[in-house]
């Protein structure tokens, strides 16, 4: 098992070497957007998400009880983003509704982006990667190029097979870090769109649901 460790471990060393500068810059790329994609993945999952039926059913039952104190408590409690909109509006449920509107919109301005930051850079990082990785098909190919046209006989194989590594390698994993990027980003896109979508559903649904209640009260 460990000899199996041992010779993975020279195979990915020696294609890294093999492969030339742009081998390294691609890893430095793709490890820069891996890191902002595990970042932003514990944010979007454990810190900005809350299942949004589940928490607005709950504050719902505070607000028909006329109890908004108790559903403000509910939305201190969580650090999701779609608490801290709805937290808001809650404070201003004593106003008129185009006041709770107001705020749950200017909250909701403040919000979204902060869910949404970062997020492009990974678009760059899939680009990049695969750019870079074309630099360096090229540069092999210029290696090769050069190999046929101008070294000696003897050194021509090597020349030549060092060239075509170069390109070979850079276009592999420039490939593999632009796709990898690319769906992680997919991923976390949906994820930032579920978040900023329950926002817009449920805070139109606590305006209706206040305003049903000072219908009540009326």
């Amino acid at each position: 098992m460990q000899g199996n460790e041992q010779s993975l471990f020279h195979f990915v060393v020696n294609f890294m070497v093999e492969g030339g500068v742009f081998m390294w810059i691609i890893l430095f790329v793709w490890s820069f957007g891996i890191a902002i994609a595990i970042e932003k993945f514990i944010k979007l999952s454990f810190t900005f998400d809350v299942d949004g039926s589940s928490f607005m059913n709950e504050l719902q039952r505070y607000i028909l009880s006329n109890d908004i104190q108790g559903a403000i408590r509910v939305c201190s409690g969580s650090k999701a983003a779609l608490a801290k909109v709805l937290k808001s509006g809650l404070k201003r449920a004593n106003l008129s509704l185009t006041q709770v509107q107001n705020a749950l919109d200017a909250t909701a301005l403040e919000v979204i982006p902060k869910i949404e930051t970062r997020l492009n850079y990974m678009q760059l990082v899939s680009n990049l990667s695969t750019l870079f990785g074309l630099l360096g098909t090229i540069q092999g190919l210029i290696q090769s190029f050069s190999a046929i046209s101008a070294a000696d006989p003897e050194q021509k194989a090597q020349i030549l097979a060092t060239g075509i590594a170069v390109a070979m390698n850079t276009t592999f994993l420039g490939l593999i870090a632009a796709i990898s990027i690319m769906i992680i980003h997919a991923f976390l896109i949906a994820k930032a769109e579920k978040i900023t979508s329950e926002i817009d559903e449920y805070a139109v649904k606590l305006v209706d649901l206040l305003g049903t209640k000072n219908e009540k009260e009326v």
